[in-house]
């Protein structure tokens, strides 16, 4: 049986800085992560036996002020960080250089269509923590969309700026362009501002030719984890044998009947450590066949 995991899934930038923010500061201090420091069970687990403990924004003003509070790669409004000054708690800020950049893009793009009457929407998961972090970056209301049926929240007689979530699909993003070009009186009532991280977004092709090398594909990734469903997808629209799991206890024998190749991969969540690990139980659950 040949085993394989991909050399370019795992971890993306944002969240290995945001682990190692996390991993130095408990060296010295008590942590607090504002939600899941990571969408991985699996993880979070890791880091939580090295002390990390996850808090609510409920829970801000009964923190001990000895312990830190971890802004993850997602972000946050700046109401939080109000929040917490006001109770006296210190931040480790661990916000993706790319989602701060685009929360500034964000302002701006509601000051250029406060000039013209217009509205700010943004293509992204609702209740996702980086699209709560986007949208409380100002008072006004910014429309959030999945797909084409929530374009109907929108006023097609105003000019739009379009923006996204770092982890959405570029094809998705381009196709509501497309669609919303054609609504508008004037397809220049459009400023569309591609804002997908491009350090995630080109693991879709690479899925691809990846998932199609191999009789079987078996993709890790948490639960929680919007641009693991979006890879997943990819994997098994290349892939029919392909299988979504956040741990090794879930592989299945039957999975690996009469098949000669495996490959392992994940979402920017996965941890490298845990795809391993996936292998090594397919190992042992094959090594007798």
């Amino acid at each position: 049986m040949k085993i394989e995991i991909d050399n370019l899934s795992g971890f993306c930038f944002g969240v290995v800085r945001a682990i190692s923010e996390a991993e130095t500061a408990l060296r010295n201090s008590r942590v607090c992560s504002l939600g899941d420091v990571v969408h991985n069970r699996m993880e979070v687990q890791r880091l939580e036996r090295l002390g990390l403990h996850t808090v609510t924004h409920n829970q801000i003003a009964s923190l001990d002020r000895e312990c830190r509070l971890l802004i993850r790669a997602h972000g946050e409004p700046p109401a939080t960080y109000a929040l917490a000054r006001k109770y006296g708690i210190e931040i480790i800020d661990a916000t993706c250089p790319v989602v701060a950049a685009l929360q500034k893009k964000v302002v701006r793009a509601h000051e250029a269509m406060r000039t013209v009457g217009g509205q700010v929407v943004i293509l992204g998961k609702r209740g996702h923590a980086e699209v709560v972090g986007l949208t409380g970056q100002v008072a006004e209301p910014t429309i959030v969309v999945e797909g084409e049926a929530d374009l109907a929240q929108i006023d097609f007689s105003r000019p739009i700026y379009f923006l996204s979530q770092t982890t959405q699909s570029i094809a998705l993003f381009e196709q509501l362009c497309d669609t919303m070009r054609r609504r508008l009186p004037s397809a220049e009532m459009l400023t569309a501002d591609d804002t997908i991280c491009r350090r995630v977004s080109s693991r879709e092709e690479h899925l691809r030719e990846f998932a199609a090398q191999f009789d079987a594909v078996v993709f890790v990734c948490g639960r929680k984890s919007s641009n693991g469903r979006v890879l997943f997808d990819i994997c098994r629209s290349t892939n029919p044998r392909s299988y979504n799991i956040e741990e090794a206890a879930e592989l299945r024998p039957e999975w690996f009947d009469n098949i000669r190749s495996v490959g392992i991969c994940g979402a920017t969540s996965t941890p490298e450590w845990l795809m391993r690990e996936v292998a090594d139980a397919i190992a042992e659950m094959t090594k007798n066949r």
